[in-house]
């Protein structure tokens, strides 16, 4: 029995957030709350071209998240121990990294208004993996719209979360280094895992198993 009722998992595309969220949630036997990026229509259109579309998506995902949040603190959701890929806060992550200053502008007068008030995680996980194993992971996945990121992007993803982080203080935090873990199927991997959460004390953690 896991004591925590509300955990999330996050990282940078390829990191393996929503494979380790929907592998905890079914071991606890608790719910998963999940991204819906395929439910965004503007996602494939931003890959294709950023400055065009960022806004469109970054705001297609800001509904999304307050359904999320109300589901959790007046729909089905409520009371309810949950596992979920995506912290809410990173979405400003992602805002300051793709908006100009005016879409950023907007996009914080906007979210008070839309996003309600959600609960704080009990443990936040954070995946950290190096560039050439995101790239690999990205590439294996096959997601059509992935495959082609402009130059650079994924490397300035992954700065913002390293930087995000860093400074995180809202919740404890363990960081993963998945760059050796096999947490899709190894079942050696996924109880080191679950026995560093276990035994986890304080407001930071680091786990990383060497090669």
């Amino acid at each position: 029995m896991n004591p925590l009722r509300y955990v999330v998992i996050e990282g940078p595309i390829g990191a393996g957030k929503s494979t380790l969220a929907r592998r905890l949630a079914e071991h606890w036997e608790v719910d998963l709350l999940a991204e819906a990026s395929e439910a965004n229509p503007f996602l494939p259109r931003f890959y294709r071209s950023m400055p065009h579309h960022a806004l469109s998506t970054q705001l297609s995902f800001l509904l999304q998240r307050s359904s999320a949040a109300r589901s959790m603190i007046e729909g089905e959701l409520q009371g309810r121990p949950v596992v979920s890929d995506f912290l809410f806060e990173k979405d400003a992550l992602f805002a300051r990294a793709n908006l100009d200053a005016e879409e950023l502008a907007l996009y914080r007068q906007l979210t008070p208004r839309i996003l309600p008030e959600h609960p704080s995680p009990d443990l936040v996980i954070y995946l950290e993996a190096s560039e050439d194993v995101l790239l690999s992971r990205v590439a294996e996945r096959a997601c059509e719209y992935e495959v082609n990121f402009p130059d650079g992007y994924l490397k300035r993803v992954h700065e913002a979360y390293r930087n995000f982080f860093y400074e995180y203080d809202a919740a404890p935090l363990l960081t993963v280094n998945t760059d050796h873990l096999n947490l899709l199927e190894g079942g050696e991997d996924f109880e080191l895992l679950l026995r560093c959460i276990s035994e986890m004390r304080g407001q930071r953690s680091y786990f990383n198993k060497s090669a």
